[in-house]
């Protein structure tokens, strides 16, 4: 029997179908009462909100403790209601109107999974081995600066989450903690993404601070070669009434000149987060200089995905930042598959962006990523609750892709295959 996947369906599965309008529970920055765990309502929400979930917009219990919290999205409104405006909108800001951020949620809802009934389960494992080391799952925390804008325990609460839950760690260039005292509350190699800047001599002196620090892996982020067009930040910014010397002595809001990263370098060079040649010889140059594991962060085509592999790197992640870069409406979901095609099984592919479910994990597993990051979520989560947080959002996601692993018939994470998922077609296509 031929079980088809994700490029074969539109063949044979094409009578299935999708609504035109999408049950997301919420949208990304006004949320939706009927599944707040906020416990507030309106009658314009719960009029919004699914016809089966109307019954839950009669003031839930309130959420006290991370570990009452059903789901990850339900840490976002936790999160919303934490923290100043100006925080928030930095952590939930994408570029232009947002529609990426939405996008790369969204289009895994698009995506449907061929779950087949007979097979053995008896010896069932979510391990990953990569790089010879073993990890519990093939979720990573991926790169999410200024964690201390959310709370006060900083990367030193998501270290701390993530050696708890043995779970791989990212910490970004812009950390509000030091990277060395972060190794030290993880206790295990962190992987370190950097920004290259367009100063060749705080790129080496980033690099080699890292490597000093134990970091097993320089992620290069590929994908900051402008400005940035925040304007859910913008407007964020502009109805937070506290003075911002408070936290940004001088009003400094520039992670070069703020982040203790970058301390001891000279910065004063510096004028953007990437060289404005980053060619292919410049990817050559970092390969030279990193003496560990090289990740390529950020890369969404098959071309580039193939320069990379060809200049060196040791693995590509699919990302395009969250969707905080550019508009580019193209779901890291919806890139991952060319990139696969294009590496040829070469390095490892992983991905990020708008993972909210185990199984979006799964999806991505099916696609070919071999590990699956998260940021925004961990955000919510340590926004809320601090470590605990963290903690929980890992846990969640975690027992949600083992569930659907069982429900799918994939023992391992080797089993999951293309043959797993299908494109659900639109109404009226």
């Amino acid at each position: 029997m031929t079980r088809t996947g994700l490029t074969g369906h539109k063949k044979e599965f094409g009578g299935q179908r999708m609504n035109d309008k999408s049950l997301t529970r919420r949208d990304f920055l006004g949320g939706c009462a009927a599944f707040s765990a906020l416990g507030s309502s309106t009658t314009a929400a719960a009029d919004d909100a699914p016809s089966a979930a109307r019954a839950f917009t009669r003031s839930p219990p309130p959420i006290t403790a991370a570990n009452q919290v059903v789901n990850v999205m339900d840490f976002e409104p936790l999160a919303r209601n934490a923290l100043p405006p100006a925080h928030y909108g930095y952590l939930a800001t994408g570029a232009d109107d947002d529609r990426t951020v939405v996008r790369n949620h969204e289009a895994f809802s698009q995506i449907g999974i061929r779950a087949f009934r007979f097979n053995d389960l008896t010896r069932f494992d979510t391990s990953l081995a990569l790089w010879g080391s073993v990890w519990s799952s093939p979720i990573y925390l991926s790169a999410v600066s200024a964690m201390r804008a959310f709370h006060p325990e900083a990367e030193l609460g998501v270290a701390r989450a993530a050696r708890a839950c043995s779970t791989q760690y990212m910490i970004a260039g812009g950390s509000s903690d030091a990277l060395e005292d972060v190794a030290k509350a993880r206790g295990a190699p962190l992987w370190q993404q950097i920004y290259p800047t367009d100063d060749w001599a705080v790129t080496a002196g980033l690099i080699r601070r890292a490597e000093g620090a134990g970091c097993s892996a320089v992620a290069l982020t590929v994908d900051s070669r402008g400005a940035r067009n925040s304007e859910t930040l913008r407007r964020a910014m502009a109805s937070d009434n506290r003075q911002c010397e408070n936290c940004h002595p001088g009003n400094n809001h520039d992670q070069v000149r703020k982040s203790p990263f970058y301390a001891g370098l000279d910065v004063s060079k510096v004028k953007g987060l990437a060289p404005a040649d980053q060619s292919p010889a410049f990817l050559d140059r970092v390969r030279a200089a990193v003496k560990g594991r090289f990740i390529a962060k950020g890369v969404v085509t098959a071309e580039d995905a193939a320069i990379a592999v060809e200049h060196g790197v040791d693995a590509i992640i699919v990302s395009n930042h969250g969707g905080r870069n550019e508009e580019t409406l193209q779901a890291t979901i919806e890139c991952l598959p060319e990139v696969v095609a294009a590496v040829r099984g070469r390095v490892p592919v992983f991905l990020d962006g708008g993972v909210r479910r185990g199984t979006d994990v799964f999806k991505a597993l099916a696609l070919g990523a071999k590990a699956v990051g998260i940021g925004r979520p961990y955000g919510w989560g340590l926004a809320a609750f601090g470590q605990p947080g963290v903690e929980a959002v890992i846990n969640i996601l975690n027992r949600e892709l083992t569930t659907i692993m069982k429900q799918a018939g994939t023992p391992t994470l080797a089993s999951i295959s293309p043959t797993h998922v299908l494109k659900l077609l639109p109404t009226g296509k």
